[in-house]
């Protein structure tokens, strides 16, 4: 994993991350222990761990591995204060060493009792056992093996297909970028100064906040409408408008954001925990009149799926990114639409599960914009890393997107990109954002 190496190099903080249902209804642990068991039994990455070795990380699969299931003593929070996040942000204080267990998967399933009949479970895990797809399947599967442990049914432990299993159906992975795309990409690979009054920190170092923040119902049913009539992904809409966002503060007319694309070959991994993602270089070029862009938003993601494949490393040195040996992968800016992989809530085993994601203070890239929720109450989650902004900078960077988005939404078809956003120096003389609140003023 690239994420291992850089941390290791780095002796910075790990990648972990947090998505955690708070469940309501009587909770029988004992079942929950058994699901547990039954989901590691099926999925061989929540049996994988990592040792370090002079050619850098190597994986063992265990056979038999349950995960842990840690108990922690009630949370408790400041009056009005949310009692998910003064969950949340204990555990980040503690992922590290959730997920450090020298040679034990790095992974943990964290029970916090929240209140009367209600609690908590989180699945913190680092990004080389799952991704967010995996991380979704995860939570779709757990809550109906619990359903059949507390009906005393029967559990499925038959082992799922690893990624190591030959398809030879399918093509290899194309490892190498073919030489017009490397030279394009190159073209755009320059480093975005997103902070230009501060001075960046000499060393990428993982260390890194979260601003959550939502459209409102309003913005989000004028994105689904743009989005129709221009033929795209409402995705798209919002990757354009963070595109565009983020290369009006950096002065750029084309960029390259990294954005997160699913990379399995087959039907079977599909329904497998393994972290198949890739965050992959999307040119995006800030030109011509609002459908023309987005449609060109639309092409150059498709463009990128193709070489969803190839080698982080590979593709890195091809694309001649700036060099920055504690980044994980190349893009300083990435985006990535997760609102579609998990429900708002489900129901089983007589309980009520709400997801909720959370953040544990580190980051992969300067700046990255994700979607958590789209079809009820938008909500949009920023992380930065504080080496490279301040958090009232990533707040300015927060109002830019929505300004953004606003913009490509209430324009004509045919409006020019150029005429939709203010000017740099009128940008820069308008006072300081204060910080972020939910939703965005």
């Amino acid at each position: 994993s690239a994420a291992l190496a850089a941390e290791r190099a780095a002796g910075g903080g790990v990648v972990a991350r947090i998505v955690s249902a708070e469940l309501s209804g009587p909770l029988e642990t004992g079942a929950l222990r058994r699901a547990l068991a039954a989901l590691s039994a099926r999925h061989e990455g929540l049996r994988t761990a990592f040792a370090a070795t002079p050619r850098g990380p190597v994986r063992r699969v265990l056979a038999v591995c349950p995960p842990p299931l840690v108990t922690l003593e009630p949370v408790t929070a400041a009056p009005g204060e949310d009692l998910v996040a003064a969950a949340h942000a204990r555990l980040a204080a503690r992922a590290g060493r959730l997920v450090g267990r020298p040679g034990l998967p790095p992974l943990a399933f964290v029970l916090t009792p929240l209140a009367a009949g209600s609690h908590l479970l989180s699945f913190v895990h680092h990004d080389a056992v799952a991704d967010s797809r995996s991380a979704a399947l995860l939570w779709q599967e757990l809550p109906a093996d619990y359903d059949r442990a507390v009906s005393r049914r029967p559990l499925d432990r038959t082992p799922r297909p690893g990624p190591d299993r030959p398809a030879p159906d399918v093509p290899g992975p194309a490892r190498v970028l073919p030489a017009k795309r490397a030279e394009r990409l190159r073209s755009l690979a320059a480093g975005l100064d997103l902070a230009p009054a501060a001075r960046p920190a000499a060393a990428f170092d993982f260390r890194g906040e979260r601003l959550l923040f939502g459209l409102g119902t309003r913005l989000r049913d004028a994105a689904d409408a743009t989005a129709r009539r221009a033929g795209v992904p409402h995705s798209t809409v919002l990757l354009a408008a963070w595109a565009l966002a983020v290369g009006r503060r950096a002065g750029r007319e084309r960029l390259l954001v990294g954005t997160e694309m699913p990379r399995r070959p087959t039907a079977e991994l599909l329904r497998t925990a393994v972290p198949c993602a890739a965050t992959v270089p999307v040119a995006c070029e800030l030109d011509g009149g609002v459908d023309y862009f987005l449609r060109g938003i639309a092409c150059a993601f498709s463009e990128a799926l193709q070489y969803a494949d190839a080698d982080d490393a590979d593709a890195a040195r091809a694309v001649g990114a700036p060099a920055d040996r504690f980044r994980p992968a190349a893009p300083q800016v990435t985006f990535a639409a997760r609102d579609e992989l998990l429900p708002e809530s489900l129901r089983a085993g007589g309980l009520t599960a709400r997801f909720h994601h959370g953040h544990p203070g580190a980051v992969t890239a300067d700046a990255a914009l994700t979607v958590l929720r789209w079809r009820e109450q938008p909500l949009l989650s920023l992380e930065f890393a504080c080496a490279r902004l301040t958090r009232a900078q990533a707040a300015q960077l927060a109002r830019a997107l929505r300004a953004a988005l606003t913009a490509l939404v209430t324009s004509s078809p045919h409006t020019p990109v150029d005429d939709l956003l203010e000017t740099p120096a009128a940008r820069d003389e308008a006072p300081a954002a204060r910080p972020l609140a939910v939703p965005l003023p």
